[in-house]
């Protein structure tokens, strides 16, 4: 499972036209599932998501979370996460999880944040075409990894 977290004054997603989620401050999450993985990486996932502290304190060192600033999140779901760009020039998406399986992965990750006391998550449709609008902040981007395609590891951080 992968999620490319990046932290907005406000976001938006819009399926044919209609907004189906915004949110104010807080967290876009775009959110990719791989073949294998499971309920407790979707779980473990959403929890790192909530704690991460990508926040300014008045220092304006990250020190604050998500469940400390009672921010938002806007989660998107995004098979493209799991890419192979290791070939050629067009990417593979074999390891992403077929829908029956991402699905329910997907769920349980928004699930797992409303249970961790993130109080609005809003979402994306899964299996849409989506236009997702956000205003950065910071911008801070920062790349969650369960199991990195490619050997990086499990629970790898990336700062972008």
């Amino acid at each position: 499972m992968r999620a490319v977290v990046q932290r907005v004054v406000e976001a938006s997603v819009a399926v044919a036209g209609e907004t189906v989620g915004r949110i104010g401050p807080g967290l876009v999450v775009l959110l990719g599932v791989a073949t294998g993985d499971d309920d407790a990486e979707a779980e473990r996932l959403a929890t790192r998501t909530a704690r991460l502290r990508v926040f300014p304190d008045a220092d304006g060192r990250f020190a604050r979370s998500l469940l400390d600033t009672g921010g938002d999140v806007l989660v998107v779901p995004n098979f493209t996460l799991v890419a192979d760009t290791g070939r050629g020039h067009r990417p593979s998406f074999t390891a992403a999880a077929e829908p029956a399986l991402a699905q329910p992965l997907y769920r349980r990750y928004v699930e797992r944040l409303g249970e961790a006391g993130v109080a609005t998550v809003a979402t994306g449709r899964f299996g849409a075409a989506m236009r997702v609008t956000l205003v950065a902040d910071g911008p801070v981007t920062i790349v969650l990894d369960t199991a990195a395609p490619g050997g990086r590891g499990r629970g790898s951080v990336t700062l972008l």
